[in-house]
């Protein structure tokens, strides 16, 4: 262990964390942006679509520049794209403006995302050990301040301009300097990684086929997880008959649970494996999502979503390392290429789960989510670092978290 990899998992965990206050930020506000910017109902939905559609073309993006330039450099300058179009969303006045600005995030969003999974997948590689959930869990603090200064900004009213100026003023120059210490480094070993790379073969089809059961996980998680982020309040005041002050507190306990498990989660990975971890995240989500469909009131259906924080939370940070794991002479463009489910899932989600409660019930509805985690149950081995076989005959290398140097292609 060397203070360059202290000094980089620090750095990495701040960007992690300053990525989740502005995300929250910008999706707690959506009301008071459609206000500022007249955007009708019909209109919003494809402007909150185009978040994620952009984000996902940014993911695709990276995974061929950092072909080029290390990942740290693409989350060096991705990072205060995402802050100051923040800020662009806040200090706009037409509706063009608004696009553009949105555009310019969804687009740095992906690279963002992106270039931090990747560093983080090569750091918990040099470091031997799982490090990786602490990284998410700092995601999820910045998410909680985040919504914090969000709700603060609508009780007193704060335009949109007042409440992010001081935000990005504080974590842009914060961000920029912290990115100093960044480590691009996890290479495997020589000779680690040859038996897979003949198994990719030209095309990269066979690479998609072994990643496919973790782009699933992660698709099924950030399903599950737009369920809670759009629909909990909707749920507990509609069908639970829970009041309206009482309807907010359930994504609030959600992302305490997050912090709380992914805080954790590392020694469980640690100890008990990241198969064991992933499988009983999977039966404590699918736990919540029937405690939440089943509720008889109010308070059962709080410590459903409770649930739903503690399981989810570990499945996402572990399905990145994995895939770090499978392909540990090309993690970079696995996690790229992972990193896209992640929106596939929260354009899947909320609208999902709002027609099958339209056409059906929203108590039926929350057991789709269900389901869906616990088939995660099914590729809980994808997630074993030991030796395996797979498709071609081919035996996967051992992909043990060793090795050091930079994290190239």
């Amino acid at each position: 262990m060397t203070d360059v990899l202290r000094r980089g998992r620090a750095s990495l965990a701040f960007g992690f964390f300053a990525q989740g206050v502005a995300f929250a930020l910008l999706v707690t506000r959506i009301p008071a942006i459609q206000d500022r910017y007249g955007v009708s109902d019909a209109l919003l939905p494809a402007f909150l679509a185009a978040v994620p559609v952009l984000a996902g073309a940014g993911s695709v993006c990276t995974e061929q520049l950092v072909k080029r330039v290390p990942p740290s450099r693409v989350l060096r300058w991705s990072q205060p794209v995402v802050l100051l179009a923040l800020l662009g969303v806040g200090a706009g006045e037409h509706m063009a403006e608004l696009a553009v600005a949105l555009a310019a995030f969804g687009l740095a969003v992906g690279a963002l995302d992106a270039s931090m999974n990747m560093l983080g997948v090569s750091l918990q590689r040099s470091y031997g050990r799982s490090i990786m959930l602490g990284f998410h869990a700092a995601y999820s603090l910045g998410g909680i301040l985040g919504a914090s200064l969000a709700w603060v900004g609508a009780n007193w009213e704060f335009a949109l301009v007042v409440s992010y100026l001081p935000v990005v003023v504080v974590l842009l120059p914060a961000a920029f300097v912290g990115s100093r210490w960044y480590v691009d480094a996890g290479v495997p070993e020589q000779g680690q990684g040859q038996e897979q790379g003949a198994a990719v073969g030209e095309s990269g089809a066979v690479v998609f086929k072994v990643l496919l059961p973790l782009c699933l996980v992660m698709a099924f998680a950030y399903i599950g997880d737009s369920t809670v982020s759009n629909w909990s309040a909707k749920y507990l005041q509609d069908v639970l008959g829970s009041s309206e002050q009482m309807a907010t507190v359930p994504y609030n306990v959600y992302m305490v649970t997050t912090l709380l498990g992914r805080a954790i989660g590392d020694f469980g990975v640690r100890r008990f494996g990241a198969v064991a971890v992933v499988r009983m995240g999977s039966l404590v989500a699918g736990l919540g999502f029937a405690v939440v469909a089943g509720a008889p009131g109010a308070w059962v259906g709080m410590l459903g979503f409770t649930l739903l924080g503690l399981g989810l939370c570990v499945i996402v940070p572990q399905t990145f390392a994995a895939a770090g794991r499978l392909f540990p002479g090309a993690s970079d463009a696995a996690v790229a290429r992972l990193n896209i489910f992640n929106y596939v899932g929260f354009l899947v989600g909320s609208p999902l789960v709002g027609a099958l409660g339209d056409a059906w019930s929203y108590r039926g509805a929350m057991l789709v989510p269900m389901v869906l985690v616990l088939v995660t149950l099914v590729y809980a081995r994808s997630f074993d670092p030991q030796p395996a076989r797979y498709g071609g005959g081919h035996e996967r290398p051992r992909t043990a978290d060793v090795g050091r140097g930079s994290n190239g292609l």
